[in-house]
């Protein structure tokens, strides 16, 4: 009881302090590297005004730190309300709601977490009949593969206009999440309480994008070049960037080298990975990967500005030659597959 109670009166910070100490220096120099300088330092000086830490101490954070694990563990498959059904079988009613307020501060359940329980036929017969700016606002918060699937089940006409939307989403108000919550909780499920949480914007439609097959995907670019060219452009720059060269087949990397600049190529493999690299001078000849290799190594220090906008060329050569059927981009959804 004394420990439990000792336990309780410590920070979070200190409690921090003490487990890692009771982990010891090889464990704990791991855990540490997930942390930024500034959490290292503060966690660094707790660490340094502790004495010692007792066996009783010990047991009663590895306790707590293995019922926080659990309990996330629990809301990550299934919400709040699932874990809470399973933790009260596991430690009764009194100590999950220790457990679960123990954590509530650094919990963050995003708006319409309760979906990940629903069907996706289900979700997608229902919203349907919604305003896009509400299937806009759902969709921002579901997980990309999820909202893929309900974005490519609405007519064309809606599909390019939900993006934009979602595109266009900042921050939504605590107030409009919980009234759209409320309409959704009587056609489905009951809620647990939700926290605002930034969501939307080009990243969010572009992952959503990114995932729905590739008729969907044009009907969308298209609408939106005529409606709005400049998010239209933001939104291509980001479906597909220079590192995913890796996930181009063979022969469409060779037909793309044909048509960048060797300048350009030189330029863009200084900032790019072992992997990358290895896949371009993988489909060059051996004279040419020397040649190639030796440009880079004669360059020399280059600005990151100009790495990019290599890379960004090269790019757009790829998404030049894919609109023109030449080379093939995997992408999310049917309809991409390579029948030999």
């Amino acid at each position: 009881m004394a420990s439990t109670t000792l336990a309780k009166t410590l920070t979070g910070k200190q409690k921090a302090a003490n487990f890692l100490i009771a982990l010891g220096p090889e464990k704990s120099s791991k855990m540490l590297q997930f942390l930024d300088e500034e959490q290292v330092e503060h966690l660094t000086l707790e660490i340094a005004n502790v004495r010692s830490v007792s066996p009783e101490r010990t047991e009663q954070l590895n306790r707590e730190f293995f019922e926080m694990c659990l309990a996330n563990q629990y809301i990550g498959q299934g919400g709040i309300s699932y874990a809470k059904e399973i933790l009260e079988k596991a430690y009764g009613v009194e100590k999950t709601a220790e457990i679960l307020s123990r954590i509530s501060a650094s919990l963050q359940v995003r708006p319409f977490d309760f979906m990940k329980k629903t069907e996706a036929s289900q979700l997608m017969n229902f919203i349907q009949a919604e305003h896009p700016q509400t299937i806009a606002l759902v969709l921002a918060y579901l997980e990309p593969e999820r909202a893929s699937l309900v974005l490519s089940s609405l007519n064309p006409e809606r599909q390019a206009d939900v993006a934009k939307r979602i595109a266009l989403m900042d921050t939504t108000s605590p107030d409009v999440i919980r009234e759209v919550e409320k309409v959704l909780e009587r056609k489905l499920s009951s809620l647990a309480p939700q926290e605002l949480a930034n969501a939307g914007g080009v990243k969010s439609v572009v992952e959503i994008i990114n995932r729905v097959d590739r008729g969907t995907e044009k009907v969308i670019m298209e609408t939106l070049e005529m409606q709005d060219p400049q998010l239209a452009e933001e939104i291509k720059k980001l479906m597909f960037v220079f590192e995913d060269v890796v996930m181009i087949d063979d022969r469409s990397v060779q037909r793309v080298l044909r048509e960048v600049e060797t300048q350009d190529l030189a330029m863009a493999l200084k900032g790019a990975s072992a992997e990358l690299s290895a896949k371009i001078y993988g489909n060059m000849s051996t004279r040419a990967s020397e040649m190639l290799r030796e440009d880079i190594e004669f360059m020399g220090p280059v600005r990151l500005r100009d790495v990019e906008d290599a890379q960004q060329r090269i790019v757009n050569v790829i998404r030049r030659l894919e609109e023109l059927g030449e080379i093939v981009v995997a992408r999310g959804g049917g309809g991409d597959e390579i029948i030999v």
